[in-house]
């Protein structure tokens, strides 16, 4: 079973929702748990959880990955997406029970490689999700979704215009894949940042997860 940082509610009470935040290749929970830190003021009553990906980078300290990238190719991002989506699910599945809430209190959020577990995973559970955020990445598998996926819950596409690692295209090319196949989905530009969370991208996400809990 995967496992990660937690940060509690910051009123000390009961959770809520839980906030799910799936980090990148290369990172850790550590690091996107930072996250966390500057949405809890903005949601006192909610949970986070950052898991490290199940492999380790061997060349690099503290660095995980849902799988390795060899070939970039398209192919490498299906195959991998699809071993890794079964631990990240489970693991969802027990921090929901662990809490005493429901998929409509779960918000799943994703850095780069994290974005496209987030949505390989958060599309196919037949218990929606309350909402995807997905920051810096892309939509694996585009032509497997509309006969694979399981739940239409909404989507934020957040993207840097001068995102050196996962083209900004990446965005629009996911944005039409998912209204096709029925996902209402939103996307913010953050003009001008590179494949990083922008403070404006940190402000778009908040509202989003304030706007599908409420």
């Amino acid at each position: 079973m995967l496992d990660g940082p937690r940060l509690s509610p910051l009123s000390g009470g009961k959770p809520d929702a839980l906030v799910v935040l799936i980090h990148g290749y290369g990172s850790n929970g550590d690091d996107l748990i930072s996250l966390a830190a500057l949405m809890q003021p903005a949601l006192p009553e909610t949970a986070f959880v950052a898991p490290n990906a199940p492999g380790r980078i061997p060349s690099l300290a503290a660095a995980h990955q849902w799988w390795a990238i060899e070939t970039f190719s398209m192919a490498e991002r299906a195959a991998g997406a699809d071993a890794a989506a079964s631990g990240l699910d489970a693991f969802v599945s027990a921090e929901l029970e662990a809490l005493g809430l429901t998929g409509d209190r779960l918000i799943l959020l994703g850095f780069s490689q994290g974005t496209m577990m987030a949505l390989h995973v958060g599309l196919r559970r037949a218990d929606a999700v309350a909402g995807i955020i997905g920051i810096s990445g892309m939509l694996v598998a585009p032509e497997r979704l509309k006969s694979e996926i399981a739940s239409r819950p909404p989507v934020l596409l957040i993207h840097g215009t001068e995102d050196e690692v996962v083209p900004f295209r990446s965005l629009e090319l996911a944005a039409a894949a998912l209204a096709d196949a029925g996902v209402t989905v939103e996307t913010h530009v953050s003009p001008g940042t590179n494949h990083s969370v922008a403070p404006d991208g940190l402000k778009a996400a908040i509202s989003f997860v304030r706007r599908v809990l409420s």
